[in-house]
């Protein structure tokens, strides 16, 4: 067990209203001390490190000067809250992060009244802070009372139109609101686009403030005629001053840049705005992501998201590995149909490292296209790249690719695009909970007229089905995978393409039939071990597509058995769904199959280990074997194990 820092000022803070008994020059101390807590439970836990070491003293200090949670606090993406939940009456529980049943690893409205709007995807917290304002401004009483509103936002958030929507809605509408703009140059991957050239520009030049207030004091001391000229004069000052005109041009004051670990900037201008903004205010804010932590500072993603580690050599504690990873195999197989066709290009929003197109990246760069977190903008991108001639992999995780829903329909599918989707991260992903788990693409995909919809069972199949997606330009196709390892498939030296809508047999049996669809084939062939030793031998069948589906396999199995369960890692409305309605018009049920759809509860599952996850869903092995014995009507012997 890590042995835990030495935090004597901290351990009198248990609330936020604590720190307002504290000098500026032990408000720093306690912002060390925070540092060292938080890298001592991260190092316990594993999660989130670098971004929370980041934002340390702007933490303190905004919870010194705003009285949270009347003050309604809103941490865009969450993942820097850490230091926030250690100031916010849960440093007791702060080493159960991303644990089953401990505290989540993004802001959370159930865990805490001190998370006034949960988040874990970006670009969302002016938006909840603009919505919180104007619901004060309009008599609303939520529990804690109404105060004022703050939205802390990363600059790689920034590249995203929904923050850009929100700051002109709020210039429109002119409440007093304090958008904190935490600039760290450093997303999960180093930003880009023309935004993050201009705040390079920003804190470039001298802070910008005291400028500012000489040219408008200058402009009030001359004479009536002359103040025009001289305004515009203020004007060009300030652009060549570089400044915030931007976001000023957006109905913001802006103050900055100023250094974001510096309590001695931070506390006074906070104090000030907080004191005197009538309207909305962007203060910009220079911080270093992993600030504090040589190992977090140094590694190329400054610590981002870890595992457990040794907190004095920083060392990661990771299991070794038995077989390659999905992400892995799919970036070493997009590789190689790039190498035989030169129209292969790849797309991601802002996850290059988290899809594996880094590798892709390093090997073709002028085909590899990280547009920020901008899924809308990144489908819609694909889509003309598709309409142009290439042959474009959308690589987004499941639970991002919901963002650019929008555009996968009007852009894409009405338009019979041949976009790739790469959909990792399918199924329940485990310690980052609900909010990142893939659970509704299947549903959302396979209602599309003309989207081909699949399932990789195991890592060779996803080879296979990197092949078929290169191969096929009749309309968008989709393929999905999960997190984590596979299962130790022999694995082909390049994927070869597989009929459209043609599923395969894995093990002829009697009785009953599992049509699996994705990586529970595993756990579909344990439970058929377990069955086989009390005499009951099910056909085990995987599906690989959702749509179109395999009618003469599905129909074949209905006719040869008494029951038919179909198995996915989904939400209901997916696979199992479109099973059923071929069933239904094939008049299958008239002649009694008893049917059955495992499918992910209609709960937002928390986060814990996927086999719990995957436990709590009911859709593990011997979960799998109590359903098979239930519909067969045998005594369910897994129902007396539990």
């Amino acid at each position: 067990m890590t042995e835990r820092p030495n935090t004597p000022l901290l351990d009198t803070v248990t609330r936020p209203a604590d720190l307002k008994h504290f000098s500026d020059a032990q408000l720093r101390q306690i912002a060390d001390e925070v540092r060292a807590e938080t890298v001592s439970a991260v190092s316990v836990t594993g999660g989130h490190l670098g971004a929370g070491l980041g934002v340390v003293e702007l933490t303190v200090a905004l919870h010194a000067v705003f009285d949270t949670p009347r003050d309604k606090l809103v941490w865009d993406v969450g993942h820097q809250c850490y230091p926030h939940k250690i100031l916010t009456e849960r440093r007791d529980r702060i080493r159960t992060l991303r644990m089953k049943d401990g505290l989540s690893g993004f802001t959370k409205r159930s865990e805490s009244p001190y998370d006034p709007f949960g988040a874990a995807h970006s670009s969302t917290s002016i938006s909840a802070a603009l919505g919180l304002a104007v619901a004060r401004d309009l008599g609303g009483q939520p529990p804690e009372g109404a105060g004022d509103a703050i939205a802390v936002i990363g600059d790689g958030s920034m590249s995203a139109g929904m923050a850009y929507e929100a700051m002109n809605n709020a210039g429109h509408l002119g409440k007093r609101l304090f958008v904190i703009l935490n600039d760290n140059e450093m997303s999960i991957a180093p930003p880009v686009g023309a935004m993050s050239s201009y705040l390079s520009r920003l804190y470039a030049q001298n802070p910008f403030q005291d400028l500012k207030a000489a040219a408008k004091g200058a402009v009030s001391l001359l004479p009536e005629p002359f103040r025009e000229g001289a305004k515009r004069a203020k004007e060009m000052l300030k652009g060549m001053a570089v400044g915030g005109t931007l976001f000023e041009e957006l109905g913001f004051s802006y103050l900055g840049p100023i250094d974001g670990h510096d309590m001695d900037q931070l506390l006074p201008v906070l104090r000030t705005v907080k004191a005197r903004a009538t309207g909305p205010i962007l203060i910009h804010v220079l911080t270093k992501k992993g600030k504090g932590y040589a190992p977090a500072e140094t590694a190329r993603d400054k610590g981002h998201g870890v595992s457990k580690f040794n907190v004095v050599t920083g060392e990661q504690k990771k299991a070794p590995s038995n077989a390659p990873s999905y992400t892995s195999v799919f970036a070493r197989h997009l590789i190689k149909e790039a190498e035989a066709d030169d129209k292969v290009c790849a797309v991601t929003a802002a996850m290059p490292d988290g899809t594996g197109l880094n590798l892709f990246a390093e090997r073709y760069p002028s085909r590899c296209f990280d547009v920020g977190i901008a899924e809308q903008h990144g489908v819609t991108f694909s889509a003309a790249l598709a309409a142009g001639g290439m042959k474009p992999f959308c690589a987004i995780y499941s639970t991002f690719l919901q963002r650019g829903y929008d555009q996968v329909v009007h852009d894409v599918a009405i338009q019979r695009l041949p976009v790739r989707f790469a959909i990792d991260r399918a199924g329940l992903v485990g310690a980052d909970g609900a909010t990142h788990a893939g659970a509704f693409d299947v549903a959302y995909l396979a209602n599309l007229p003309g989207f081909t919809v699949m399932a990789a069972a195991d890592e060779a199949e996803l080879a296979h089905m990197v092949a078929t997606a290169a191969a096929h330009d009749e309309g968008p196709i989709a393929f999905r995978f999960p997190r984590g390892e596979g299962t130790g498939a022999d694995m082909p030296e390049r994927g070869t393409p597989i009929e459209i809508g043609k599923g395969r047999r894995i093990r002829e049996g009697s009785g009953v039939a599992l049509l699996s669809f994705g990586t529970r084939l595993a756990e579909v062939e344990k439970a058929a071990e377990n069955l086989a030793a009390k005499g009951i031998t099910p056909t085990i069948a995987d599906a690989r597509f959702a749509k179109p589906l395999d009618r003469d396999l599905i129909l074949d199995l209905a006719s040869k058995h008494e029951a038919l369960i179909t198995i996915e890692e989904g939400a209901v409305g997916g696979f199992g769904s479109h099973v059923a309605q071929l069933l239904a018009d094939a008049g299958v049920f008239d002649t009694g199959l008893k049917f059955r759809s495992m499918v992910l509860p209609d709960i937002f599952i928390d986060q814990a280990s996927p086999a719990d996850m995957y436990a709590v869903a009911g859709m593990n092995a011997e979960q799998i074997e109590a359903k098979v014995l239930a519909v067969l009507g045998v005594t369910s012997i897994g129902e007396a194990r539990a």
